[in-house]
């Protein structure tokens, strides 16, 4: 498996979004945040958004924004998320996690990393960062962002995910594998 690092990720259909997604840590996690309760591309597309009218994604300035001013910002139409003001609220829990633990460097969340294990531990510990999602997440840095701790690649899940997708086309192929999976889940259940 190559460990170059993509330019981009191709998780909005906005180059810029996704460029930045792929060269800025604090919008990566940022977007995995946001990925709940709306279409993935608007999750992730939001972080380029949120730069726009912040200013920055630098997460002391995260951190120490008024909370209303942050929620107000969310809430700016269009909206950065359906909860605009529970997802800035997580937003800010996030960079203040990012700014007490790793000096607010978000890289040095995987790059310190001493194996798989840890950095899985790592992203668990951040708010709004729960199971699923930190399989997704490592399968991204691993495939897509050439991050290599000890061990990762027993680590990496073995279903499709986020870090399978490295082009439009497969994009739409997880989409379709996603939906998919949901509705065998929504038919299992009322089976039951």
């Amino acid at each position: 498996m190559a460990t170059t690092k993509a330019e981009r990720l191709y998780f909005t259909g906005n180059d810029e979004a996704d460029e930045l997604l792929a060269r800025d840590p604090v919008a990566l996690l940022i977007g995995f945040i946001l990925d709940q309760q709306v279409p993935l591309e608007r999750a992730f597309a939001a972080p380029l958004e949120l730069k726009r009218r912040f200013g920055t994604l630098e997460p002391e300035a995260i951190a120490g924004a008024e909370p209303a001013e942050l929620e107000r910002i969310f809430s700016e139409r269009p909206a950065l998320h359906r909860f605009p003001g529970t997802m800035a609220r997580r937003t800010q829990e996030l960079c203040a996690a990012i700014v007490s633990e790793y000096g607010g460097e978000a890289e040095r969340i995987w790059n310190e990393a001493e194996n798989a294990t840890e950095l899985k531990r790592r992203l668990l510990d951040l708010p709004g960062i729960g199971e699923m999602k930190v399989r997704s997440l490592l399968a991204v840095l691993v495939k897509r962002l050439g991050v290599r701790p000890a061990g990762w690649e027993e680590a990496l899940p073995k279903h499709h995910t986020l870090g399978d997708v490295d082009s439009p086309e497969s994009f739409e192929h997880y989409q379709e594998a996603k939906r998919a999976y949901k509705a065998s889940l929504r038919a299992a259940r009322a089976a039951e």
